[in-house]
């Protein structure tokens, strides 16, 4: 039995399949809803404060305005279930914001707001490239000092080591390749930055780069394809298993995938609940 085909590929779904494409079938394909987790949930707000802080006037972008925004930001996600379902305890609510809190300082330390010049804000670009639909949102798309286009990603993880880093820059490459797709225009540079050291990865963009990007992309996705007809989606064994919502369901823990669809089942019970509980107009 074939599997309908993603209506298309983003980094992270793109990462998801190389890394384990049982997981990808799980989060993808059959949509199975996952907990969320105290260091996404942590990204999303330090990513929305600092793009608030980029809608200010050059000259506002101060710390004080950072902080502040991320207030915003955090009276504007109370309700969202990414923080409302967090099982924190009131010490690790206490320590979540006072590490959104430093990361958002430390952001200072890898440049100067005030002389940004951002031209887009969590941008959505999508295109074709070959076969595959491919998609992404870029925090940040700046012009430089001579006019051309840099790209910022906002990391609130650890920094990776040197084996991992080409892993890192193949998502944002694959976001200067959706640029000249859509925008006609290759941006010269990629720049990840982590906050929690705080440090700087650059990476100079180049047709060969995005060509290979297209490649590779290509390539994934006639393997998406062939996995989606012979409906095999292979568990694979890593260190990131630890962190796996769906561990119950693999075979590799002993698990069962076909039993994995009674978290869909689950969340039905739980938003049939939120309605009812909710006033009548």
């Amino acid at each position: 039995m074939s599997r309908e085909l993603p209506y298309s590929l983003s980094p992270s779904s793109i990462a998801a399949f190389k890394e384990c494409p049982l997981a990808f079938r799980f989060s993808y394909l059959e949509r199975l809803p996952e907990p969320p987790s105290a260091p996404a949930s942590k990204g999303t707000l330090v990513h929305k404060a600092l793009e608030l802080l980029m809608c200010r006037p050059p000259h506002d972008r101060t710390i004080d305005a950072a902080l502040a925004d991320l207030d915003r930001a955090r009276a504007e996600f109370t309700a969202d279930p990414e923080f409302s379902q967090l099982e924190l305890s009131e010490e690790e609510w206490a320590k979540f914001h006072s590490d959104a809190d430093e990361l958002v300082r430390k952001y200072f330390e890898l440049e100067d707001p005030t002389k940004v010049r951002p031209i887009g804000l969590e941008l959505k670009l999508e295109a074709r490239v070959g076969s595959a639909r491919l998609r992404g949102v870029i925090d940040r798309l700046d012009l430089d000092d001579d006019g051309e286009l840099v790209i910022i990603d906002y990391k609130t993880g650890g920094v990776p080591s040197e084996r991992f880093e080409g892993k890192s820059l193949s998502g944002v490459h694959i976001y200067a390749l959706l640029c000249e797709q859509m925008l006609g225009r290759r941006p010269v540079s990629v720049k990840l930055y982590y906050l929690q050291k705080p440090e700087m990865i650059i990476a100079e963009t180049s047709e060969q780069k995005v060509t290979g990007v297209e490649r590779r992309t290509t390539a994934l996705w006639t393997a998406v394809e062939r996995a989606c007809t012979l409906d095999d989606f292979r568990p694979h064994r890593s260190r990131l298993c630890d962190w796996c919502a769906f561990q119950a369901y693999c075979p590799e823990f002993g698990g069962d995938p076909a039993k994995a669809v009674e978290l869909l089942e689950v969340k039905e019970v739980a938003d049939t609940a939120v309605e009812q509980a909710l006033p009548v107009a």
